[in-house]
């Protein structure tokens, strides 16, 4: 399995890694999560649902504040004037995950 470069690579490699059900060993995969639990595969650990920001913190090695903090900055993002998303701004009195 080699570093992904499109969709195709992805795909062959997420096939390979869940129907062997081996954790991945390609550290250098953008899709890599040290997580045995998940076979070391984010689209394997997406597929398994929504996941806490603990959940998210571990497995990256950072606190659940951090992920909210960044979470946070995302939306922010995605919300300015310009962006498509901006149509999508929060309901009143909605909270995130961090609040």
């Amino acid at each position: 399995m080699k570093k992904d470069n499109n969709n195709e690579e992805t795909l062959k490699c997420y096939t390979q890694v869940a129907s062997k059900s081996v954790p991945c060993k390609e550290k250098d995969c953008r899709h890599f999560l040290n997580s045995n639990d998940d076979l070391n595969c984010s689209i394997i650990a997406a597929n398994d649902g929504p996941k806490t920001l603990q959940e998210i913190g571990d497995y990256y090695g950072i606190s659940r504040m951090r992920i909210c903090q960044i979470e946070k900055a995302i939306l922010k993002k995605l919300r300015r004037e310009k962006s498509p998303m901006s149509l999508f701004k929060p309901l009143a009195g909605e909270k995130t995950n961090c609040d």
